[in-house]
């Protein structure tokens, strides 16, 4: 059955995708094309061009017909289309490496999706190939079910016997066979200076550098010519499967003619990226460094459907570490220096903040010790190796259960007064499931609350602009 017409104007590369889709069907004649309601993770709906059909897999000498839905976003060719089984009633879900309990597929091929070397019909290619490798669907006849239910049995046998060593079949649950994974994502400057902070500071048994890039355009070769211990580097998003903390250090805003574009090109990546991810570590915190900051951290949020206190942006903890080395060590204040923070906006429109214990200083002592502080803080800069040090030290906090606070991008609906979904830093307590508190203080400063008001506004209106 040949594609029928795409939904009015809702397509914006039209020709692109009806050519494409007549290739399709020249290689796969019997796949059926209707438009329908799709429910995105963060419950938005979008009326989207899908086909479903069945294609030949064989494993372990035999032919199967795999049931499989393919929806083609409106951005198509420049964004992957989401994949589905479609099993009928008498078929299960294996859940595997490939494939979640919702039957969404998720493929080397659609994470490095690029038009116009990737196409529908080599996804479908690569999809028969690695289902081939792993069947996805299991029969669910009374005899198959009764064999399941057997190796139910035996595995409690082998348990209650005191067996630590089973290896069960479920893909879940390998999630215990290694302690402290964590992957970075990106292998530009700061994911490779996020790698080297993070193997010095001893926090991984394993982890893993995902570097996206073709070719030896990444920084990765070095480091695998030279070898490093526990370091595994990889273009397989698989790869990153049971990691504690995923650590996003891509950016892909290129030569974009505005910044709204730039912005949307580094969604565009994350709407591949961030679902698998999210399936292969779905215990992670989700830490984002890509820029800007606050804005992908929202979209990560959104396409990772995690709670809120497993999805943190990396925001103002260098600032904050410094500012209190400052007061601390430059100035030789009369104050530790750890009650107080750089909370907000990434940029200019970050502001310092005082906890409430902090009692040995008026206000009008603490206004000018930290303008002084600020001043100073302002002349750094923000070079790659000083952020993958403070990487490595929210890693920490996070895979050892410091609950050490830090100023980290988190939801901030609710707190001074912000009514928008944003991700500002706030000062929080960090541990093993991310963000398990944060800190708030009991004297509200006009100044503060004004510099995040004027951040909610401007980060809201460009993320209502944003095609998720």
């Amino acid at each position: 059955m040949s594609p029928g017409p795409l939904p009015d104007n809702k397509y914006k590369f039209r020709d692109l995708t009806v050519e494409e889709l007549k290739k399709v069907n020249v290689s796969y004649p019997h796949f059926r094309y209707s438009v329908n309601t799709y429910v995105f993770k963060d419950s938005s709906q979008k009326d989207l061009l899908n086909f479903t059909g069945t294609i030949p897999v064989m494993y372990q000498g035999n032919s199967y017909n795999i049931p499989i839905r393919l929806w083609i976003l409106d951005s198509h060719p420049f964004a992957p289309p989401i994949c589905f089984l479609k099993p009928t009633a008498n078929m299960g879900i294996s859940v595997g490496k490939h494939v979640d309990a919702q039957g969404r597929i998720y493929l080397p091929y659609l994470q490095s999706w690029s038009h116009p070397k990737s196409v529908i019909v080599g996804l479908i290619k690569e999809m028969i190939t690695k289902f081939q490798e792993e069947l996805p669907l299991y029969s669910l006849s009374s005899s198959s079910e009764e064999a399941r239910q057997a190796d139910l049995l035996a595995y409690i046998a082998k348990i209650t016997e005191g067996v630590s060593d089973i290896n069960s079949r479920s893909w879940a649950n390998q999630e215990s066979k290694t302690v402290n994974k964590v992957t970075v994502v990106g292998g530009g400057e700061l994911g490779i200076a996020c790698t080297l902070a993070i193997l010095a500071k001893g926090i991984a048994d394993s982890l893993v550098l995902l570097d996206l890039s073709e070719g030896t355009k990444g920084g990765t070769m070095d480091l695998e010519i030279f070898n490093l211990p526990n370091v595994e580097i990889s273009k397989d998003l698989s790869a990153s499967a049971h990691s504690k903390v995923v650590v996003l250090t891509v950016n892909s805003l290129g030569s974009s003619q505005s910044y709204l574009d730039a912005v949307q090109s580094n969604v565009d990546m994350f709407r591949a990226l961030v679902p698998a991810l999210g399936h292969y570590s779905q215990h992670s915190v989700l830490l984002v460094a890509s820029q800007p900051v606050e804005i992908m951290t929202y979209v990560t949020w959104k396409l990772s459907a995690f709670p809120e206190n497993q999805v943190i942006g990396v925001g103002c903890n260098l600032d904050s570490q410094r500012l209190q080395y400052i007061i601390t060590n430059v100035l030789k204040a009369q104050t530790s220096g750890k009650e107080v923070w750089v909370i907000g906006e990434q940029g200019e429109d970050k502001v310092p903040t005082w906890g409430d214990q902090a009692a040995t200083l008026n206000h009008n002592s603490k206004v000018q010790l930290s303008n002084r502080a600020m001043e100073l803080l302002r002349v750094k800069g923000q070079r790659s190796w000083s952020v993958g040090l403070s990487i490595a030290d929210l890693v920490d906090s996070i895979v050892n259960n410091k609950r050490k606070v830090h100023s980290v991008s988190v939801l901030s609906k609710g707190y001074y007064g912000i009514n928008s979904e944003v991700f500002l830093s706030l000062p929080c307590v960090l541990g093993i499931n991310g963000v398990s508190e944060v800190i708030t203080t009991t004297v509200k400063e006009d100044q503060v609350t004004e510099k995040l008001k004027s951040s909610e506004s401007s980060i809201h209106g460009l993320q209502q602009q944003l095609k998720l």
